[in-house]
């Protein structure tokens, strides 16, 4: 009777279809069709061997559900992330550590990135690509994970859990997959394969050619061997992975991709973690580079805008930011210094608001 419009739905009948199908009332009731989501793909991608996989299905809840949100909050505030994305990369019976480099570079030069380091890598990929990126905290095992949907885009999931650095390397190499198999899923547990496969030994490569470009790093290197007859010192290898915001494991195995330092450099140096630590601790180099937000600037302030433009009440918007209302009212504080404690939308700044009229266009 309800289908064909014989009788209207009960409110308590419309609490009880929410829970059901595990949704917000307010979702339920949008105006729009719900965004076809990648979960069964995602869920696909588990790998069987894995024990605990079912332990994985909220995580992959969690990720959908954050980017259908951000989609929802685009139609809200009416801005559409815009896709820049390539062709997919054909790497099929090349060398994948060839290919990476090939692929790294290209993508370099068509983002207009440089040889130098990738300080905002993020912000790059969401407004340069148009990737939606979220920070969640994951098991211990999973770096990340990425997934395609024409209504979603590409999305990519990192482990908050995990360093900066290996945080940044596990969006990279998601990235490197999004480029050359965009609509196979993957979820990246580590330690996963007692024998890399092609598409893996790819992602893996691509990461260390895209944040350390071959020709910007050699040149680096080459001038702290001028200055260092003697060799280089663990100070000066701790100063390139700091320049670089990526790992010493990282950056020692880029460069004896790069035939720079001997093979082997870093399975010696495993040994000596310690000292290597003792390095950068003595060296004070603190990351420049952190990034612990598990939502980007512009979906943070997207859900501010909705909010200020009452599309979404207090509640709704504690929701989409992960928060409970304290939180979200902290959050638009800090966003907005001009609100009132009692958070009306129009006491604060309009996030919403053209910087400039007609005339200034």
């Amino acid at each position: 009777a309800i289908e064909k419009g014989e009788r209207r739905l009960k409110p308590q009948e419309l609490i009880e279809l929410s829970a059901l199908f595990g949704r917000n009332v307010s979702e339920l009731l949008q105006k729009n069709a719900p965004a076809e989501g990648f979960l069964l793909q995602l869920r696909g991608a588990l790998p069987a061997s894995t024990p605990g996989d079912d332990d994985m299905i909220p995580f992959l809840e969690d990720f959908q559900q954050r980017c259908e949100d951000y989609v929802r909050l685009e139609e809200l505030c009416q801005a559409p992330l815009r896709r820049r994305y390539p062709p997919e990369y054909e790497i099929q019976g090349a060398s994948p550590e060839l290919a990476a480099e090939d692929v790294a570079a290209t993508e370099r030069r068509r983002l207009d990135l440089g040889e130098g380091p990738l300080v905002n890598l993020r912000e790059i990929l969401e407004t340069d690509m148009g990737i939606r990126v979220f920070q969640l905290e994951l098991p211990a095992q999973v770096a990340g994970m990425f997934a395609y949907a024409e209504s979603l885009g590409g999305c990519i999931a990192v482990n908050l859990r995990h360093s900066m650095e290996r945080r940044r390397l596990s969006l990279t190499h998601e990235f490197g997959h999004f480029l050359t198999a965009r609509y196979r899923p993957e979820v990246t547990f580590e330690a996963r394969y007692e024998r890399r496969p092609a598409g893996e030994r790819f992602a893996e490569a691509f990461a260390r050619a895209f944040l350390m470009p071959a020709a910007g790093l050699r040149r680096r290197y080459l001038e702290l061997e001028r200055e260092r007859p003697q060799g280089i010192t663990y100070g000066d290898l701790c100063r390139l992975a700091h320049f670089y915001a990526v790992s010493i494991e990282a950056m020692t195995r880029r460069l004896e991709e790069l035939r720079l330092i001997p093979m082997g450099t870093w399975e010696r140096l495993r040994q000596e973690k310690s000292r290597a630590r003792e390095a950068q601790k003595f060296l004070r180099l603190e990351s420049v580079h952190t990034d612990d937000e598990p939502f980007s600037p512009r979906y943070i302030a997207l859900a501010v805008e909705a909010w200020q433009r009452a599309e979404l009440s207090e509640g709704q918007l504690a929701r989409v930011l992960r928060t409970d209302r304290l939180g979200a009212r902290e959050m638009v504080q800090r966003l907005a210094p001009s609100a009132t404690d009692g958070g009306d939308p129009g006491e604060a700044m309009d996030f919403g608001a053209p910087l400039f009229g007609a005339a200034g266009r």
